[in-house]
């Protein structure tokens, strides 16, 4: 599923180049070559397509990353940040071993002179 998501917000990302390619802000682009008057969509008709266009599609992107965060795939509960991870595998300082205070005896009195 994530990585269907995944792809739709790619060709969304690409519609969303072309359409803003497409625009002219200074009134030109793909507008201005509608300028006859007999046209059914004319210039200003293009122009309002063209922006809510822009619109539609940067709504869906957004509904689209958050959907695909909401389902996007986890590590399972059990698994822990390292952090994590190394705290717990501290061992208690109280817990270690004691180590004996004075050197053992290496005489080896089973010896009979």
């Amino acid at each position: 599923m994530y990585t269907f998501i995944s792809v739709l917000i790619f060709i969304v990302c690409f519609l969303i180049v072309l359409l803003v390619l497409v625009q002219n802000s200074k009134g030109g682009g793909l507008a201005s070559s509608f300028s006859s008057s007999n046209q059914v969509m004319g210039v200003r008709k293009t122009t309002d397509f063209l922006e809510k266009g822009t619109w539609i599609l940067a709504a869906s992107l957004v509904i689209l990353c958050i959907w695909a965060t909401a389902v996007m795939p986890r590590q399972g509960q059990q698994a822990k940040s390292a952090i994590e991870q190394q705290i717990q595998g501290v061992q208690d300082p109280s817990a270690l071993p004691t180590f004996p205070q004075s050197a053992p005896n290496t005489k080896d009195t089973s010896k009979t002179k």
